[in-house]
């Protein structure tokens, strides 16, 4: 999935933008300078057309300022991973000299640049907005990201510019096979268990965080099976991130999630599931990948006959409502249960491509309709006539009915536990839609 960055000096509205785009309120949008202090993530569909887009904190150069600095070294990094970059600048202020420091800036890179004029919401500021043609930018945009306007012409054209980009790099030899990335925060052990798998030191593990600075694949073949291991740069806290290497984390992880049809993400055992898991857990959901937990250094922790299922409790509490999730724990150091972690993952690539017969389908599905019918919503009954998996890469599942926008989430989520309960998806997200029949 490629990946746009919006990038731009502060307070020119990039998080307003990027709030737009991916029909989000993720981005606290604040009229101070530099409120972004980070990158925020999110996802956006145009015209059937997924894409990432990285929400960057605002350009200032030639600053001895830490933070200003650090928000450079992110610009520079949005410049060099993404596949698009969108440079933002205000009407309001005019054209400044960091504008033009920015726009010389993606001159130089190979990279598409789109060039958006922000907050152009009446004909005078049209008008004042036309002096950013002389920054020389092939594509440029009038839009205002607070009222929309604009903003659906910009998207086909980001949209066009993505089609006709260059993909990722596609290796024919390793299309059909699975693949498999290893993903998590820092120094949770990812490096120690691919080289406890390969039975080679080819990354180097050390006590440091963040020493893995790049996602590496690796064709693996194991007891007839061949896959593609992905070991991605751990996702760190925000609060933690002090080296641009730590950025390219964010972005790496991403991809590699992208990239991966199953994600083993690894725990440290000693810390359990922590936020940042939970957010690395959501992208996966997201992005419909396969998932298997690991609990690695289970040989460090302190243990008797009830430490394991406490642990797993905890985990399945916090990563609700989609609990379907297997749980391994393990030990790269000591290699215990490393291939167990690896025939779940092959477990679960062949669920993600099952397909239910509708006769199937219906005769469970029905039933249990039948025995929990939906409430009805403002005196109107719901009907649901029949159930179908559509013919898509990942399960999705549709539900035909005569009221479909009367569906909640609590019935949907009922739906969803009868059909894990009636067929294995262990580990698989699983989508529901809802049509009129």
């Amino acid at each position: 999935m490629h990946t746009v960055a919006i990038i731009g000096r502060p307070n020119v509205g990039k998080s307003t933008l990027f709030n737009r785009l991916t029909e989000s309120r993720k981005a606290i949008v604040h009229d101070t300078s530099g409120v972004t202090r980070d990158r925020l993530y999110g996802m956006a569909n145009w015209n059937g057309v997924d894409f990432n887009v990285i929400d960057t904190g605002g350009f200032v150069p030639h600053s001895d300022n830490v933070f200003e600095t650090a928000i450079r070294e992110q610009v520079d990094i949005a410049i060099e991973e993404a596949s698009l970059l969108v440079f933002l600048v205000d009407v309001t202020t005019g054209m400044t000299d960091l504008d033009q420091v920015m726009a010389d800036k993606l001159r130089k890179t190979s990279k598409p640049a789109i060039l958006v004029v922000n907050k152009v919401d009446n004909s005078t500021r049209e008008l004042e907005a036309t002096e950013f043609y002389s920054l020389g930018f092939e594509h440029t945009y009038f839009i205002s990201s607070m009222t929309g306007s604009g903003t659906g012409e910009l998207l086909d054209s980001l949209v066009d510019t993505l089609k006709n980009s260059p993909e990722a790099k596609f290796d024919p030899l390793t299309a059909d096979m699975p693949k498999f990335a290893i993903i998590g925060q820092p120094n949770v052990g990812k490096s120690s268990l691919v080289n406890a798998l390969l039975g080679v030191k080819r990354n180097i593990v050390t006590e440091i965080a963040g020493t893995t600075r790049d996602s590496l694949h690796t064709v693996y073949k194991y007891f007839g099976k061949e896959f593609v291991l992905i070991d991605t740069a751990g996702l760190r806290k925000k609060s933690k991130v002090h080296e641009n290497l730590e950025f390219y984390s964010v972005i790496r992880a991403i991809k590699a999630v992208d990239q991966a049809d199953v994600c083993l993400l690894v725990l440290d055992a000693l810390e359990g599931i922590e936020g940042q898991d939970l957010k690395i857990l959501k992208v996966v959901e997201r992005k419909r990948k396969g998932i298997v937990i690991l609990v690695n250094k289970w040989d460090a922790v302190e243990k008797d006959n009830k430490t394991m299922t406490a642990f797993q409790e905890s985990i399945l509490e916090r990563v609700a409502p989609f609990q379907d999730i297997p749980i391994l724990f393990i030990s790269a150091l000591e290699k215990t249960r490393i291939f167990k972690a690896i025939e779940t993952a092959i477990e679960i690539y062949k669920k993600r491509s099952q397909r239910i017969t509708t006769s199937v389908l219906n005769e469970v599905m029905l039933k249990a309709i039948e025995a929990v019918p939906p409430p009805a919503i403002k005196g109107k009954y719901i009907k649901i006539k029949y159930v179908t998996q559509l013919p898509t890469a990942t399960p999705v599942f549709a539900f035909f009915c005569n009221l479909p926008q009367y569906i909640r989430d609590p019935y949907k989520q009922y739906l969803e536990n009868q059909l894990r309960k009636n067929f294995d998806f262990t580990g698989v997200p699983i989508s529901l839609v809802f049509r009129k029949k």
